[in-house]
């Protein structure tokens, strides 16, 4: 629950004296940005997940597009994304003069993006496929890897709402991690990359800072005089603040991530006792961080009625997402694209409350508002 009331957020981040006390220790540092935090939360994210090095960045958004540039994608190039996603995901393509190409999901209990849809799309020009873990759940991604060697395209993970979970950012050639304010962990903003490759990873370290050899804290300690400017970088670097807060949220990912799959099987044992007219995607065992609790309303309900019935009673809802390829920019630019199985999903889907923060008597009160809103919406 919110802090002081009784209404159910939807997410929430918890902060609290530790993310205070680490604030403090950088400022009273006088170092604020790209220096020593900078280098330990990278170290740590990437022992969580079994890699040698990431690199942190300002966003998600700035990570996957450094991505694409350090591999070399632009204009003329294709690359295979979902439409079930937010809308940086193909954002990203087009900021490297790149065609994003829409790929429907599997199906509406499985809202991951599927393979043979992707394979009849595959074309000379495609030179990578950005596949994005929704709302938590692990695609499958030794499928996806065997896929794109068989292809001989770049295989990058989309893995926003995925950190802490086994086995991500470990086979593709690069995956991108998003720390924004309502993430499983949260810096405000920020994300981080990880790759096998450490030249992967050095080309995006001196994307992110403007294309320069050398960072300001190199040249602070006396390892270097001057700098070059090797390539046309950006300034995507994350700050000493940031970095702090996310060191302290990364100790308890792990816990927050049990915390959040906890509540999500609460959900999907009452939902199918009190509302079987429901139908919550992905199996009860499939690897996940919960990021989302997802859920897909029965065909003919008016989803705005549920929402608003919802918000009455305190408890924030939302959608994810709008499809992207049904965007007003996107049907500016490609007009003729139709991904039934993604509108169907994306028609029908609601989010409910998922957060640390939750209780199950909380999961009790949302299931209970959501089964009475769906009496209400069948008698009218």
């Amino acid at each position: 629950m919110n802090k002081g009331n009784n209404d159910i957020s939807l997410s929430i981040p918890i902060v609290g004296e530790e993310e205070k006390a680490a604030l403090r220790e950088v400022i009273d540092s006088g170092w604020l940005s790209m220096g020593t935090k900078v280098q330990e939360f990278e170290s740590a994210f990437a022992a969580l997940h079994s890699q040698k090095n990431a690199v942190a960045l300002s966003s998600c958004t700035a990570a996957l597009h450094a991505i694409l540039r350090a591999f070399d994608i632009g204009p003329g190039d294709e690359v295979l994304v979902p439409a079930v996603t937010f809308v940086a995901t193909a954002n990203a393509v087009l900021y490297v003069g790149a065609t994003p190409v829409f790929i429907d999901i599997e199906d509406c209990q499985q809202p991951l993006l599927s393979l043979d849809d992707a394979a009849a799309k595959c074309s000379p020009k495609t030179k990578a496929v950005i596949v994005m873990h929704y709302g938590g759940y692990a695609v499958d991604v030794l499928q996806w890897r065997n896929f794109c060697d068989r292809q001989g395209i770049r295989l990058i993970e989309d893995a926003a709402h995925a950190p802490g979970v086994s086995g991500i950012g470990r086979l593709s050639d690069a995956s991108a991690f998003s720390f924004f304010a309502n993430k499983n962990m949260s810096t405000a903003e920020g994300g981080m990359v990880l790759s096998p490759d450490e030249k992967t990873l050095s080309a995006i370290r001196r994307l992110r800072g403007h294309g320069m050899t050398s960072d300001t804290i190199v040249r602070h300690l006396g390892h270097a005089y001057s700098y070059d400017v090797t390539m046309l970088g950006f300034n995507y670097r994350l700050d000493e603040l940031r970095a702090a807060v996310g060191l302290v949220q990364l100790q308890h990912l792990p816990m927050w991530n049990r915390k959040r799959n906890k509540l999500a099987q609460a959900y999907r044992q009452k939902l199918a006792a009190r509302v079987p007219s429901i139908i919550v995607p992905f199996d009860e065992g499939h690897k996940t961080s919960a990021h989302l609790m997802p859920l897909l309303l029965p065909e003919n309900c008016r989803r705005k009625g549920v929402m608003d019935t919802l918000r009455r009673s305190g408890i924030q809802s939302s959608i994810h997402y709008p499809p992207v390829h049904l965007f007003s920019h996107y049907r500016k630019l490609f007009p003729d694209i139709a991904l039934p199985k993604s509108e169907e999903f994306c028609r029908r889907e609601l989010s409910l409350p998922l957060h640390p923060a939750l209780e199950e008597i909380d999961v009790d009160r949302v299931t209970n508002c959501l089964q009475k809103a769906l009496e209400v919406e069948s008698g009218r």
